[in-house]
């Protein structure tokens, strides 16, 4: 079931946001030429995480080329960026990859789970977060296949030009609030 949801009003907006990536660059992912962002919030350690990694794959290789990004948000701020590569390896990602150790777009976006996707226009509006489909009941009961393809459907009407009301669904998966994000160096 999709419900309506407000982004709550933060100190930098979610076009301006810069995080790392694997190399150590800053890097806006919202500064690109792409009509929408999608933004899959993963731990390596989240088996459920690791479920979807064929999917994610899947619906970037379908829909990058439609002029739709795909970033892939590392939440948890003690994995090492040589750990991060070797997840994108075994997984076989070929999404670019950043880290959100401090959290910063995670409070942005209000995600709690992993894997968990938000969509942001190019106007900077977000449209969707929530699970990528409907496998996944608890943590530990699952349906051999989903009846509900929520984050496609969701790219399908941004790919038609099509309007889309912003919508939330429930993901299931690692808790975020498990991991805590990296303090902030202060300067005297």
């Amino acid at each position: 079931m999709l419900l309506s949801f407000t982004l709550a009003a933060s100190q930098v907006p979610l076009t301006e946001i810069k995080l790392t990536d694997v190399q150590g660059e800053t890097v806006s992912p919202l500064k690109g030429t792409a009509r929408a962002t999608v933004f899959f919030f993963i731990r390596s350690d989240c088996p459920i995480s690791n479920r979807y990694a064929p999917l994610i794959s899947e619906l970037s290789e379908r829909y990058a080329p439609r002029g739709i990004g795909f970033w892939l948000i590392y939440v948890d701020p003690q994995e090492s960026n040589h750990a991060i590569v070797n997840h994108l390896d075994q997984y076989h990602l070929k999404i670019q990859a950043l880290r959100d150790s401090q959290h910063s777009l995670v409070a942005l976006t209000g995600v709690t789970v992993t894997p968990e996707a938000v969509v942001v226009l190019k106007s900077g509006q977000t449209v969707y977060r929530g699970r990528i489909d409907d496998r996944y009941l608890s943590p530990g009961t699952s349906r051999p296949e989903p009846t509900s393809r929520d984050l496609e459907r969701v790219l399908e009407a941004v790919d038609g030009g099509r309007g889309i009301t912003p919508a939330t669904t429930s993901a299931v998966g690692c808790f975020i609030s498990d991991l805590l994000p990296a303090r902030q160096s202060r300067k005297p």
